[in-house]
């Protein structure tokens, strides 16, 4: 929970504000008491949406959808006024994670755990529907866990199937990745149904079984196209549970299951006790679950049971309805709204000491103690979406080897900022450039003799291993004393890091990761300080259109996954926007070769050809092109700006053109104090990334600097970088509310490769 600001208010209605569990574009939930002293997550809709008829609407009806449902395993409703100036509503709060959180942190369920989930949220997706809705939005994120059980929110989006307010044909609502095929292809109307939310649910219960989403990740028209016409990734369902997950993700709504089938199969004890709509005989809050042997068995992993023990225990000591009353002209002694202890008074932010006694070192986590710490945790009701408890402990902290002096460290204890980098595996040059960079900017800001406290870098190595990073990304939001993450170095990196990192809110600037999936999932630390690979595609258009082509070809490599959909898509649409005749192919991952797709283009009447995929197989693509006789314009995205296409495609590398998010130093004139400085350090000029780290570390900085000593925190530093606009030696940053940067024209910058080496040509035009 990050602490109330100056801006919040102390109460509403009659609801006294306690912290912020989250906050977004729409609005912000709080932790609050009721006037009788429950606690509830109350979620307020932004001013500039309260204004806005349409929004208010919106809010209006997602409460009365959430009156009209009633489950168990449903967020309750407790209160709302939607006619407020500033509209709210009040839900039951549990302190449970997402399951999104869950899985991210402590991986998958098992079979066990996936028939309560799955049976429980059929359950409450049967209550949705018997009250004449579609739920709509079924995802990881909207699915909170508590000890007896998962429980469903988030009912923004419901609606009847006949109601077309959000639904008008041809129109996409909902979360790619989760949405049904009918959904996917914007039907609208009455196709959207109960077996809408069977596939969705059938999606959150493969990632829940997996630890990934069965069609992937990555751009969002590539979601929207592989819930269509690919099938599901179940690779590593438990077997009992295939053919039902098969089943709830067929692409015909009439093959798919309905909700009460679901819960036969998943939960068949339940289901026979429980008539069709009498909910008398499900469990209480506080009931163990059964196993399927009669016995006392979590449905949850032991380290997300003690999650929720411990975090149970943190808001039972949330101060009282009295306690909380503050006088707006009282010094701010404490962060009394969250629970944490009193500033010692030192320079750096005095973080609260952990003293829940949940599964410390030394107990025995026996099965009647689970019992004790289920049986506490069953006292609160979840709360809403996204929605976090941060206690970190008190410690010093890992440090890397860029030290301050021992007089400066005297004076001031050192925040830390961490380098999350690829420092031995494929991508190693790229994450030890930004290492260097990152280490560079701290050692010029602590030289600085107006330096108002000193900083220490951390690097952590992931090797290019997605369950390494998750790893990493737990060590360094484990340590109160890092500040910020500079990182880490590749999509899939990032994708397994980044939960990890949001649940404590510390800030994540990645400056070579370039999936747009990373930021539209969400992710509020997630700071994304380079173009997308699909924006990249608007500077590729451009460039392709200046060679004045007849027709051009574009190959998307489906070896590349997400990263081919996302430089093709947006590439496709300008193209045709332009009335630019195009010819597209994908060609299969599974074929070795590409002679039989480049004759056939070229048979077409191309003359010019971009390609969507990596370096390996670019490096074939480039061959057959010139074994081909071909001498055309070849544009490429920035997955072809390794060193391993130069290696791979000997001499038919050259001539390629290729669309990047990132610099030369040594070619850009602001850029000289910093090439000159790096050079005199490291004694060879600065590989590409290392500019780009240091600018965004030295925005990083810049901004702690200008905090307060006492606001010196991970959320209040991630505000004032949303906020901030700097100016760096490579360009000018700056964030937009969702992470990703300010779109200002600039970002995509062009790379030839001549004599076999990449030759940096400067700012990519944006206009043909």
């Amino acid at each position: 929970m990050e602490r109330l600001r100056s801006s919040d208010p102390a109460r509403i209605a009659d609801h006294r504000l306690l912290g912020r569990l989250g906050a977004g574009g729409m609005g912000v939930v709080y932790l609050a008491r009721t006037s009788a002293g429950s606690l509830v997550a109350l979620k307020v809709l932004a001013a500039e949406y309260a204004e806005d008829t349409g929004f208010r609407e919106r809010f209006r009806r997602e409460v009365e959808v959430a009156r009209r449902v009633r489950s168990p395993w449903a967020v309750p409703l407790i209160d709302a006024d939607a006619d407020a100036e500033a509209p709210w509503l009040a839900t039951a709060y549990v302190p449970g994670p997402s399951l999104a959180e869950a899985v991210a942190a402590h991986g998958p369920l098992g079979e066990h755990g996936l028939r309560v989930l799955g049976g429980r949220l059929a359950a409450a997706l049967g209550e949705v529907h018997r009250a004449g809705l579609v739920h709509r939005d079924l995802k990881p994120g909207n699915v909170l866990l508590a000890a007896d059980g998962p429980r469903l929110i988030d009912f923004g989006i419901a609606r009847a199937p006949e109601d077309s307010g959000l639904t008008a044909t041809g129109l996409v609502v909902g979360t790619p990745g989760y949405l049904s095929p009918e959904q996917a292809e914007g039907r609208g109307g009455r196709t959207i149904d109960a077996p809408s939310d069977v596939f969705s649910l059938g999606c959150v219960l493969a990632f829940a079984a997996t630890g990934r989403p069965p069609f992937g990740t990555g751009a969002l028209d590539a979601l929207l196209y592989r819930a269509v016409h690919d099938p599901a990734d179940l690779d590593g369902v438990p077997a009992p549970l295939a053919e039902l997950l098969a089943r709830c993700l067929e692409k015909d709504p009439a093959d798919r299951p309905e909700v009460a089938e679901l819960i036969r199969e998943l939960l068949p004890a339940e289901a026979e006790r429980d008539t069709a709509h009498d909910e008398a005989s499900i469990p209480p809050s506080d009931a163990p679950v059964d196993s399927p042997g009669g016995a006392f068995e979590s449905w949850l992993p032991d380290e997300v049971v003690r999650l929720i023990a411990r975090r149970s225990t943190e808001a039972l000591a949330l101060p009282d309805i009295d306690r909380t009353e503050i006088s707006a002209a009282a010094p701010e002694t404490g962060d009394t709204a969250s629970g944490t202890a009193p500033d010692s008074g030192s320079d750096s932010d005095s973080d609260s000491d952990d003293t829940v006694p949940v599964a410390a070192t030394g107990t025995r986590d026996t099965p009647a103690r689970r019992r004790v710490l289920l049986a506490g945790a069953g006292v609160l009701l979840a709360a809403g979406g996204g929605a976090t408890w941060w206690a970190t402990g008190r410690g010093d902290g890992g440090s890397g080897n860029e030290k301050p002096s021992a007089s400066a460290s005297s004076r001031r204890r050192a925040h830390i900022v961490a380098l999350h980098g690829d420092l031995s595996g494929d991508q190693r040059d790229t994450g030890r450039a930004q290492e260097n960079g990152v280490r560079l900017a701290v050692a010029e800001f602590n030289a600085r003799r107006d330096a108002p406290f000193q900083v220490e870098v951390r690097a952590e190595d992931d090797a290019g291993d997605p369950a390494e990073s998750a790893r990493v990304a737990k060590r360094l939001a484990d340590d109160p004393a890092v500040l910020a993450v500079v990182g880490p170095t590749t999509d899939a990196t990032a994708q397994s890091a980044l939960a990890a990192y949001d649940a404590a809110l510390l800030p994540v600037l990645a400056v070579s990761p370039g999936a747009i999936g990373l930021s539209v999932h969400g992710f509020r630390s997630f700071l994304h300080a380079r173009l997308p690979d699909s924006l990249l595609s608007f500077y590729m258009d451009a460039y392709l259109r200046s060679t004045r082509p007849r027709r051009v070809g574009v190959v998307v490599d489906r070896a590349s996954d997400s990263y081919g959909w996302e430089v093709s898509a947006n590439l496709s649409k300008q193209l045709g926007t332009a009335g630019q005749p195009y010819v597209p192919r994908v060609v299969s991952a599974m074929r070795n070769g590409f002679g039989d797709t480049v004759d056939d283009l070229l048979a077409a009447g191309i003359d010019s050809f971009a390609f969507a995929g990596l370096s390996d197989r670019a490096a074939s693509f480039a061959r057959t092109l010139r074994e081909r006789g071909f001498t055309g314009a070849r544009a490429a995205g920035p997955a072809l700006l390794d060193p391993r296409f130069l290696t791979a495609a000997k001499e038919a590398a050259d001539g390629w053109t290729i669309v990047a998010p990132v610099v030369d130093p040594a070619d850009v004139p602001e850029a000289k104090a910093f090439v000159d400085a790096y050079r005199e350090r490291w004694k060879k000029a600065p590989p590409r990334y290392a500019a780009e780290a240091y600018d965004v570390t030295s925005m990083m900085l810049t901004s702690l600097a200008d905090l307060p000593s006492r606001s010196r925190t991970r959320e209040e530093l991630l505000a004032a970088l949303r906020a901030a606009k700097y100016q760096g030696v490579t360009r000018t940053y700056g964030f937009q509310k969702n992470g990703l940067p300010v779109i200002d024209g600039t970002g995509g910058y062009l790379w030839r490769v001549e004599n076999g080496a990449f030759v940096y040509g400067g700012p990519a035009p944006l206009v043909a």
